[in-house]
């Protein structure tokens, strides 16, 4: 079969390798379309702290059953399903207190074995589940989804509440979508216009162009000075969080979902004045049948944020000008099927 692998940090191409051979409870899967992710990117940059290569990058995909071995745990040959990437141990402190999201020995498809971009992978039966009439490319945006819902969880956000999300790409777009589905009012923040129109297009209250208006006048113009009863970061980037901190109103929560790769130096007496509750937010947990369903029920509309699909063979380049920020798409699907 044909796999897109990263056989050295800078190095990447298509080439044939042997399927993979399902286990006792798995299911052999047929890819059909798997999402360029953040995590890719810098698993090609060689920045990802957890990935050891040859590594075939991919973590959010849709796919078709080709087998089962063992209990078919009510799937069948056929079944077009997505599956939970991350692998526990279920026996670490974490995962015995139910937060299997953050187990101790994690192990996420693309980083700490092989992924999504090959034309075939085996995943536990227990870590799939079912399209329900899904369009196969939504369904790959199923589990970055996932990623914004939890934080989203982890908030606590209420009707009516004012929350700012800083950073409008992928995940920043889909966290604007579950905010919304919480009945809360969103803000959308960032330095792109692009993708600020398609934060209003998806329904933000209102975005601001971090290149031109400062988070002070931002929180004077949405809150009347009250400051943003929820601050969702999702960039990772040192400016991006001491703004977090700034634009929160006093007793708000704020959430990290961008993974930071810098330190960063502030006065923790900020996050005292404000009496703040700043809360990590790690992959997810118990949340794509939710997804789904408010996908398939027309509650929520991903299809926007899939700007650009490319066939297999494409993939190198197309990952390497991603790597190196010479592509304006915001979700870019590789079709496995071409």
């Amino acid at each position: 079969m044909r796999a897109l692998r990263v056989r050295a940090p800078g190095e990447v191409q298509v080439e044939e390798v042997p399927d993979p051979v399902p286990a006792a409870g798995e299911a052999l899967l047929r890819i059909l379309y798997a999402g360029i992710c953040g995590s890719d990117l810098q698993v090609l940059r060689g920045t990802q702290p957890f990935a050891s290569y040859p590594r075939v990058p991919g973590h959010e995909f849709s796919a078709e059953i080709v087998r089962i071995e063992g209990d078919p745990g009510g799937f069948a040959p056929g079944d077009v399903v997505t599956g939970v990437p991350y692998l526990q141990d279920g026996t670490c402190s974490s995962c015995r207190r139910g937060l299997i999201n953050a187990c101790v020995h994690n192990e996420t498809l693309g980083v700490h074995r092989d992924g999504a971009f090959q034309e075939l992978i085996t995943l536990p039966v227990d870590r799939l589940h079912a399209a329900r009439g899904l369009d196969p490319r939504d369904l790959a945006l199923v589990e970055p989804f996932s990623i914004g819902h939890h934080a989203v969880r982890r908030a606590g956000v209420r009707e009516g509440e004012r929350v700012l999300v800083l950073g409008a790409g992928a995940i920043g777009q889909l966290t604007l979508l579950s905010a919304r589905t919480h009945g809360a009012r969103v803000w959308s923040a960032d330095i792109l216009p692009d993708r600020l129109e398609l934060a209003a297009s998806l329904g933000a209250e209102g975005t601001a162009d971090l290149r031109t208006e400062e988070i002070p006048d931002l929180v004077a113009r949405a809150t009347d000075g009250d400051g943003f009863d929820v601050v969702l970061e999702a960039t990772g980037l040192p400016v991006s969080f001491l703004g977090a901190i700034e634009a929160a109103a006093v007793g708000a929560r704020l959430v990290l979902i961008g993974n930071g790769t810098r330190e960063v130096t502030f006065n923790q007496s900020a996050l005292i004045k404000k009496e703040l509750d700043v809360l990590g937010s790690r992959n997810s947990r118990h949340v794509f049948p939710e997804l789904i369903e408010l996908i398939a029920g027309g509650a929520v509309d991903v299809s926007p944020l899939r700007t650009r699909t490319v066939p297999l063979a494409e993939a190198p380049a197309v990952l390497r000008a991603a790597a190196e920020g010479a592509t304006a798409d915001l979700k870019i699907l590789l079709d496995l099927a071409r």
